[in-house]
């Protein structure tokens, strides 16, 4: 392998957090020449056809335990990425099966490390993977796009730091001790999401406002501020809501783990976790994960600059995608038509619609996987950014649905965008499974019309689950469900920050758009652990009648809701419909509903 270039606190109790509204972040430092390992690639395929397999590219590097420095690899990376937020690098930093010893791999935006073997275990640091927020002067609100996956850490002090917010996957790792959530210093703290993991210590989320853990094993969880959920956690604190606030499910009604890349051997494989039912605890605790693999021969390797007619092309002659760390400009949509077809991406590859088109269009399919990726908005509306299922699906999904899997969207931060609807479900029993859809509010190209989107998730699809569902800041309704029998497990959602006035939100006669209605002819849906919260800083005087909206139906329950106004920039009437004391004055002290009806 190429040679790599060179390159604690007492705890105290948590205090109210909120988001702050700050300036666009620094641009990304230029690349430099980084060590690649190539994957193996496929035989020849038919003359003039694309091939499968082959060279990860350039930003994806690949360590083993005798790879000299890693450690300056590593800084280097993370020098470029800290306070990178809205540049254009992007890093997947792979680790074979082994043990290593001495590292500290900080993790900056747009940056994924991963272990390579089937399991956590396979793939050990003696040390930490951390993300902290000296670049924000503590405040670890704006940690977003990164991830940690399939390592087992022992941490040098015992507790490993992992402070971050959105978009920050903490998937399949084995914590050989406690798991701190917050920042340095304590400082606010606005995340998160953890699934098939295992804390053998104590979570420990201090300044965090919400954390959703799914599917896994800790050893105590210490304390809550404001929305703290769980479902299928060996471990977990009791239900309790809303003091302190946890809200406990015994299992995760329907979970398949995102699909992720690994080593058999010397051949690169993706494995495809198999879909569960009332799931709890991780699906590596006792032996070998259940599922099905892939040769990397079956996918095609899109680097960075390939357009969407070349992505059609390798989907239309049977390929999955695996896309490596880049951008990708499309002049028209990626369509998934093939069942059980993965696109998965490796250190955030970002799509980009340039001319109002949609991002990817998914068929009524059964299987099909997306995982891994970015889709930010264009200059040039689109109409949507991503949709399962064109309108109108009406297939069965149920013994093998679709999964939407750290799949994020974003409009405007990174420069201008816009899109009416971002996110659009069409197609029966697909499972969201972590999900950030932001409309920015801070970086370029943001404004109350600059950065338009009115809508940010739109389920017209039936017996849709999403679990761990993040959408904010949009010009409507954040969340709209029309489907039937759909369900929600955890929900954080804030309220566009730059509304001029109060005209530009009135909804007919209802004051401001409810930032998760369920329509008002659904007869049956099901929500645990809604949260929404309000910073009108540009006009405080803003009234917002309420945080949800829903008929009044039987089949329709909603379980530990709460609103929350922050630093009293504007307030809820109301918890959802008329129900639910308003917030008051500058306490930031939320309102909750413990159950609707």
């Amino acid at each position: 392998m190429p040679t790599p270039p060179t390159a604690g606190s007492a705890p105290r109790a948590p205090r109210p957090s909120r988001r702050s509204v700050l300036a666009a972040m620094a641009a990304a430092v230029p690349a430099a020449s980084l060590p690649v390992l190539s994957g193996r690639a496929s035989a020849a395929s038919a003359a003039g056809a694309l091939p499968g397999g082959g060279d990860l590219g350039p930003n994806v590097l690949v360590f083993d335990p005798a790879t000299p420095n890693i450690q300056g690899t590593l800084d280097e990376i993370f020098k470029r990425q800290e306070s990178a937020q809205f540049g254009e690098g992007r890093f997947a930093l792979l680790f074979k099966p082994g043990t290593y010893r001495g590292l500290n791999a900080q993790i900056g935006f747009y940056t994924s490390i991963a272990g390579l073997g089937l399991s956590p275990g396979d793939t050990t640091f003696h040390g930490d993977v951390t993300v902290d927020a000296g670049w924000f002067n503590g405040n670890a609100t704006q940690n977003f796009w990164r991830s940690a996956e399939n390592l087992t850490l022992h941490p040098v002090n015992g507790t490993n730091r992992w402070a971050v917010a959105q978009a920050a996957p903490f998937r399949r790792m084995h914590i050989k001790g406690g798991l701190n959530l917050a920042p340095d210093g304590y400082g606010w703290a606005s995340g998160g999401y953890i699934a098939d993991s295992r804390i053998d210590g104590s979570v420990a989320p201090y300044s965090q406002q919400q954390w959703y853990t799914r599917d896994s094993s800790v050893g105590g969880w210490n304390n809550a501020v404001w929305n703290m959920v769980f479902s299928g956690v060996e471990g977990a604190p009791a239900q309790s809501f809303p003091d302190p606030p946890y809200t406990t499910l015994d299992t995760t009604p329907v979970s398949r783990e995102k699909p992720f890349l690994y080593l058999d051997g010397t051949d690169y494989k993706v494995f495809l976790p198999e879909k569960r039912t009332n799931a709890r605890g991780t699906t590596w605790g006792s032996g070998t994960p259940r599922g099905e693999s892939l040769p990397l021969g079956r996918f095609y390797v899109a680097k960075s600059g390939v357009d969407a007619a070349t992505l059609n092309a390798a989907l239309a002659q049977g390929l999955n995608l695996l896309l490596t760390p880049g951008i990708y400009h499309l002049d028209r949509p990626v369509e998934v038509r093939r069942p059980n077809t993965v696109v998965l991406g490796l250190g955030y590859p970002t799509l980009v619609p340039d001319n109002g088109a949609t991002a990817m269009k998914v068929a009524d399919v059964d299987g099909v996987r997306l995982a891994g990726f970015l889709i930010d908005a264009g200059p040039v509306n689109s109409a949507t950014l991503l949709e399962v299922g064109p309108e109108g699906a009406s297939a069965d999904h149920a013994a093998n649905p679709t999964t939407v899997q750290d799949v994020f969207i974003r409009i405007g931060g990174a420069g201008p965008g816009k899109a009416t609807t971002s996110m659009v479900i069409n197609s029966n029993h697909t499972l969201i499974d972590h999900t950030w859809v932001w409309r920015a509010d801070h970086g370029d190209g943001v404004g109350w019309e600059t950065n338009r989107a009115d809508y940010g998730v739109r389920v017209n699809g039936d017996d849709v689950l999403a679990t761990g569902l993040f959408v904010e800041h949009f010009n409507k309704y954040d969340v709209e469900w029309r489907g039937e029998r759909g369900r929600t497990v955890f929900f954080q959602n804030e309220k566009a920050y730059d509304a001029p006035n109060q005209a530009a939100i009135q909804n007919g006669d209802i004051k401001g758009y409810a930032a998760y209605k369920i329509a008002d002819g659904v007869t049956a849906h099901e929500g645990w652990g809604l949260g929404s919260y309000c910073y009108y800083n540009v006009d405080p005087t803003i009234r917002q009648d309420h945080g949800f909206q829903a008929p009044a139906k039987p089949g329709v329950k909603l379980h530990h809701l709460l609103v929350v106004s922050l630093g009293g920039k504007g307030q809820y009437e109301h918890v959802i419909n008329s129900i639910g004391a308003p917030t008051s004055g500058t306490s930031t002290v939320p309102s909750t509903v413990v159950s609707y009806p």
